[in-house]
């Protein structure tokens, strides 16, 4: 099963489901960022945290195995997002990016923050103007190897 295919099937049962990606995530014990991005096909499961998705959403083994597989991560994604709220994040990039090497270069040294070994939480922060989206990156950093 391609991931493609992986990913309706889930979105189809959390749908017939009306749960939610919180729900989703506690019953494979992972968080929520993670145990999401690996249902719309972008991270792999470990084998208990799949069978339990599965489960959850009444699937079957197929789903529990294709959500074990490792990912081609970003195959699905266009070069420019037309989605609101994926080109924000583009955007923010281009806004932002310079800015954001420079500091972790001056904090840090020469080097990426992993991708690799990282998380993420989004959290909805209440404020009298409108809800604020909280997201908070951690990702470990890797320097630059000079030899």
């Amino acid at each position: 099963m391609n991931k493609t295919a992986l990913t309706e099937a889930i979105l189809a049962a959390k749908s017939a489901r009306q749960t939610t990606w919180a729900a989703i995530a506690q019953a494979a014990g992972l968080s929520e960022v993670y145990t999401t991005s690996a249902c719309l096909g972008e991270n792999a499961l470990p084998e208990e945290a799949a069978r339990q998705v599965a489960a959850f959403l009444d699937l079957g083994p197929e789903i529990a195995l294709a959500l074990t597989e490792y990912a081609n991560k970003g195959e699905a994604a266009s070069t420019i997002s037309k989605e609101p709220l994926q080109y924000r994040f583009q955007e923010i990039i281009y806004v932002y990016g310079s800015t954001l090497k420079a500091l972790i270069e001056e904090k840090f040294g020469p080097g990426i923050m992993s991708a690799i070994d990282f998380t993420m939480d989004i959290d909805r922060v209440p404020d009298l103007k409108g809800d604020r989206v909280k997201i908070v990156m951690n990702g470990k950093f890797l320097g630059y190897k000079t030899w």
